[in-house]
């Protein structure tokens, strides 16, 4: 017997969960509010937060579950590596990524704020978000709503379930997205 797409997709646990929808929709914020609303439970990973000087966003700075921080793109930064405005710095962004542990076996759940055009210029994320994703644990991510190379491989995953973020299911999904984490991950949640 052969397995069509539409027969496996219907087979594979969609275990993983991304957030996309366009910028400014509160992606980071449900991230941040599903993260708050289960607690203590074995997770790690990082969130994405604006850096504003005077009112003006001036880049983006990684923000660790344990609270480490790194910048990982900011208009005064000198780098070949640009997304509009920005200048990423990859290196210290590879930096902060070898400061997690994501892969302890303790950790379930591992959270990501972006799978985006900034994050795919790491190599090491590139590596690392296929590594999570084809492993045991769940992943709970943003990202972007376009693009092509890692951000359309993943969308592609089998085990992985989409949800388009609107500002007319945010509040619902605040409630709905920890409560289906609770169901995947089971026990200790």
């Amino acid at each position: 017997m052969f397995l069509t797409p539409g027969r496996l997709d219907e087979i594979v646990k969609k275990t993983n969960i991304l957030i996309t929808g366009p910028p400014g929709i509160g992606k980071t914020t449900l991230i941040k509010r599903s993260m708050e609303s289960l607690g203590p439970f074995p997770s790690d990973g990082f969130i994405t937060e604006e850096i504003r000087d005077g009112g003006v966003r001036k880049g983006f700075a990684l923000v660790s579950r344990g609270g480490r921080r790194a910048i990982l793109s900011h208009v005064d930064i000198r780098s070949r590596f640009r997304v509009g405005k920005y200048s990423v710095d990859v290196a210290a962004f590879d930096l902060f990524l070898d400061a997690l542990d994501l892969a302890k076996p303790e950790t379930r759940l591992v959270f990501i704020d972006e799978i985006g055009k900034m994050e795919g210029f790491s190599r090491k994320f590139d590596h690392l978000v296929r590594g999570l994703l084809d492993s045991s644990k769940v992943v709970l991510a943003t990202i972007a709503l376009q693009g092509g190379g890692l951000i359309a491989e993943v969308k592609e995953r089998p085990d992985v379930e989409i949800i388009e973020l609107s500002a007319k299911n945010r509040e619902a999904l605040a409630v709905e997205i920890p409560e289906r984490l609770r169901a995947v991950l089971g026990d200790g949640v």
